[in-house]
This record gives structure tokens, C-alpha cells and sequence, in this order.
């Protein structure tokens, strides 16, 4: 199944790439809204994406960053990675996906001073030991064939001192699974947070944003996978985080 899986998600990726040329679409992530708002300060410019630069500033803040070299693995479309190098001040920001046509996307409209993309896969990383004093992974290990692998990766790359920033979600029959994966793993563990209701809000808040979006960019047979995809309100994701079938997660790892 796990070569199957990761078949279906380099070709659906591309694909939605595709699909959205021309419409800048920064972020391929949910969203994070807390009660009361969260309201970090913003751009005019990043100002429509604040639902998901708030998932990404919310597991970004549990470290330090500034001066510091950091790797985001599946970056996705690059909105959050332009986001925390242009805000948090590390020294040096490498962003991976395993997307080519993300990455080529990432790379024509992400201009930061000290930010990078490349294409690459998040259980083989093209890094050295100890590289980074920094991993950031949001929303796209349950794409991965090999979780425990992938932990694997973060921890050689990353330097002793060096900090595993981690958000993201399992079905119900999946987070014994995920659990003991992440207790298994050799980082140790700073902070966890179950984060089901700020998603759940952010969700709702773009909602109504991506269905006008899936209708103007999908063909009608796919827009009900696209509505899935994009966790509209009533989606099986959204359904599953109100009822307790989801749970999603936020954490902060060190490596000792």
C-alpha cells in the first residue's frame, strides 16, 4: 500500500498544481483560528491568507528562529515558508516538496532573501547529518508511506540542540499508530497540543473562499475529492474533527 499511496499523491499534487495556474494560491494546508482571534499583525499582501499563516506562525513560535538554519519538508505551494523567512529572521530557509511543479511554482513567485526550494524526498532527505537547527513539517505526514522513516530523516539532519517543529492529523483508526511512532521516535518531546477547535474554525472561516475556488478551477466529476481535499465544511475532514473521528495535533521535539 505504501508505494500505491505515494504514487496517488505525486500524481494528485501536480495535478492540483496545475489546475490552479494563474490563481496564486499560496497554501495547501487547513487553517488555525483561535478564540478570540489570534490577530498576529500582518501585510496587506499576506492579510487574505491569515487563517493559514496562523497554523504556521502557531507551530513556528514553540522555538526560536532567528539566525538559525532551517528545513521545511513539503512545503506544498511556499506561502508558509515566504511567511516565516520573511518574519521569523533565520539565517538561512530551505523548503523541500516532492512536487516538481510545486516546486518550480515555489520558485518563480517566492522572492525572499535567504529562501530556497527544492525538489526532494521527505524519507531520503538530500541533506547532511546534523545540517539544521531546525525542521518544520506541517499537515503532510499522513501522505508519507514511512512515518517512522521520515523521523528517521529529521533527527540525522537535524543538530544536536536542534528542534522537530510538527503539525498535523489521523483518522481515529490511525493515532495508536501515529502515538507510538512519534514515542518511538529519538527526539524528545517538549510540547503537545491538540488543536482540533482552531482548525475547525479556520476551516469554516475559508470555506466558502475555496468552494468558489475548486468551481472555477475543477472539472464537475472531481469536485466533491476536490471539496475533501480542501476540508470545505460538511467534508468528511470537517465531519470527522466535530465528531472526534480526527484528531489534529501540534508539536515541538528536541533533539538532546
Amino acid at each position: 500500500m505504501g508505494a500505491l499511496q505515494k504514487t496517488i499523491w505525486k500524481l494528485w499534487y501536480p495535478f492540483v498544481t496545475r489546475r490552479l495556474q494563474g490563481e496564486d494560491v499560496l497554501f495547501l494546508n487547513y487553517a488555525f483560528e483561535t478564540d478570540p482571534p489570534l490577530g498576529i499583525p500582518l501585510s496587506a499582501a499576506d492579510e487574505p491568507n491569515r487563517t493559514c499563516i496562523q497554523l504556521y506562525h502557531h507551530v513556528a513560535s514553540q522555538a526560536e528562529w532567528r539566525g538559525k538554519q532551517v528545513l521545511e519538508v513539503s512545503c506544498g505551494h511556499g506561502g508558509g515558508a515566504s511567511y516565516l523567512a520573511r518574519t521569523f529572521g533565520p539565517a538561512r530557509y530551505t523548503a523541500l516538496d516532492l512536487n516538481p511543479a510545486g516546486i518550480a511554482f515555489c520558485n518563480k513567485r517566492h522572492q525572499v532573501a535567504g529562501l530556497g526550494f527544492l525538489q526532494g524526498d521527505a524519507e531520503n532527505l538530500p541533506f547532511t547529518d546534523a545540517e539544521y537547527d531546525l525542521v518544520m513539517n506541517v499537515e503532510a505526514s499522513h501522505c508519507y508511506p514511512d512515518f517512522a522513516r521520515f523521523l528517521d530523516e529529521v533527527a540525522r539532519v537535524l543538530r544536536p540542540g536542534g528542534y522537530f517543529l510538527y503539525a498535523d492529523f489521523r483518522f481515529h483508526h490511525d493515532i495508536a499508530k501515529w502515538e507510538a511512532q512519534l514515542a518511538a521516535c529519538p527526539l524528545k518531546l517538549v510540547k503537545s497540543e491538540v488543536i482540533d477547535q482552531a482548525v475547525l474554525r479556520g476551516m469554516e472561516l475559508n470555506s466558502a473562499r475555496y468552494l468558489a475556488l475548486l468551481n472555477k478551477t475543477l472539472p464537475r466529476p472531481l469536485r466533491g475529492i476536490g471539496r475533501e481535499f480542501a476540508g470545505l465544511e460538511g467534508s468528511l475532514v470537517h465531519r470527522a474533527l466535530l465528531n472526534g473521528g480526527m484528531s489534529y495535533r501540534s508539536y515541538c521535539f528536541l533533539k538532546e
